[in-house]
């Protein structure tokens, strides 16, 4: 198996509904921020790759069609290169939308990280969007900046945009399969992700 989709899609822009959607179109698994925390001994190895030692990604990522949301997201343009046939998905939400959900769910969850975990995240932050993330500001102005080099330098023939609210039918279209019967998956909502953190 190699990468079929690289998402260049930022957190909190549909990722988790989009690793379930992909996962059920691809029938196989998709790579996400989730599959860190499952596997703890990655995090040294983004942590490397975001100090510019980057992995043979043929290698690590073997075994996933796809791969959504940071840390992948955060390397997307190496990552689509090791796999010049994938489709380069960049999934966002307005940037205001954006921000008061990431300041509410993941920045705030990202600062009670510890260890490896917590050396991969401020690693990332620092070399692919800000370290400010109290900062209004500068964090939509990383979102900006992230999205807007995604759309000039992504190969157009590849790149597919979404919205959570196109739902499967660009996804489907792209990958040349079926749209599926089953409602698009709705999940990790701010309210979901709050009430998962404090339980």
């Amino acid at each position: 198996m190699s990468l079929r989709i690289v998402g260049a899609g930022l957190g909190r822009t549909g990722t988790l509904s989009l690793k379930l959607a992909l996962e059920q179109l691809l029938g196989a698994p998709c790579y996400h921020m989730a599959e860190v925390m499952a596997h703890p001994e990655h995090a040294p190895v983004w942590k490397e790759a975001f100090s510019g030692r980057t992995p043979d990604w043929t290698k690590f990522l073997a075994g996933y069609d796809a791969a959504v949301d940071w840390p992948a997201a955060a390397l997307w343009k190496p990552i689509s290169d090791a796999f010049p046939s994938s489709i380069i998905l960049l999934s966002v939400r307005d940037p205001q939308s954006w921000w008061e959900s990431a300041s509410t769910t993941i920045f705030p969850r990202s600062r009670e990280a510890e260890g490896p975990w917590r050396e991969m995240i401020d690693a990332m932050f620092a070399h692919t969007f800000t370290t400010k993330l109290d900062d209004r500001d500068a964090c939509i102005a990383a979102y900006e900046r992230h999205n807007a080099e995604v759309r000039a330098t992504a190969d157009p023939s590849r790149l597919l945009e979404w919205t959570t609210k196109d739902g499967w039918e660009p996804l489907c279209r792209a990958l040349g399969v079926a749209v599926p019967k089953d409602p698009f998956p709705r999940v990790n909502t701010k309210e979901e992700f709050v009430g998962r953190w404090k339980g």
